[in-house]
């Protein structure tokens, strides 16, 4: 009887408990943001707050890592869902990555251009990424 009780209270904790990491490809860096509790409710459908990564990662993000530890699940139980915490921990990159300002060969469109340029320009960046390998950038 007491197995049988400790395998249901596995079964309605351990299906809480996931992980997902999301990589950039740009070079991980020393700083790092944590929060081992952000705040959502009623079983996440009011996510936590936004983490303000742009502030303190001045080269962008290099990995995004979401997860429901037991103890964060085990508190969403307690609540009855209410309260659902995650934890999330942000890398930023360090410099050195990606350059975001374009370069010579990317596409300014006119403030005043027609739709069709606009959309002749996107055209365009779209076969110019495909074909350099790289990000192509549209200045409107």
């Amino acid at each position: 009887m007491k197995s049988g009780l400790i395998a249901v209270a596995l079964l309605l904790v351990l299906p809480g408990c996931y992980h997902a990491t999301i990589e950039t490809g740009l070079p991980p860096g020393t700083q790092v943001i944590d929060q081992p509790f952000a705040s959502s409710w009623i079983y996440g459908l009011v996510p936590p707050k936004t983490v303000e990564a742009a502030a303190k990662c001045p080269h962008g993000v290099a990995k995004v890592e979401t997860q429901m530890s037991f103890v964060n699940g085990l508190v969403g139980c307690i609540t009855f869902g209410i309260y659902t915490p995650m934890t999330i921990h942000v890398t930023c990159a360090s410099g050195g990555g990606a350059e975001l300002s374009p370069a010579a060969s990317d596409i300014v469109v006119a403030a005043n251009a027609s739709s069709q340029d606009i959309q002749k320009a996107f055209m365009k960046a779209a076969e110019m990424a495909v074909k350099e390998g790289r990000p192509v950038y549209v200045e409107y």
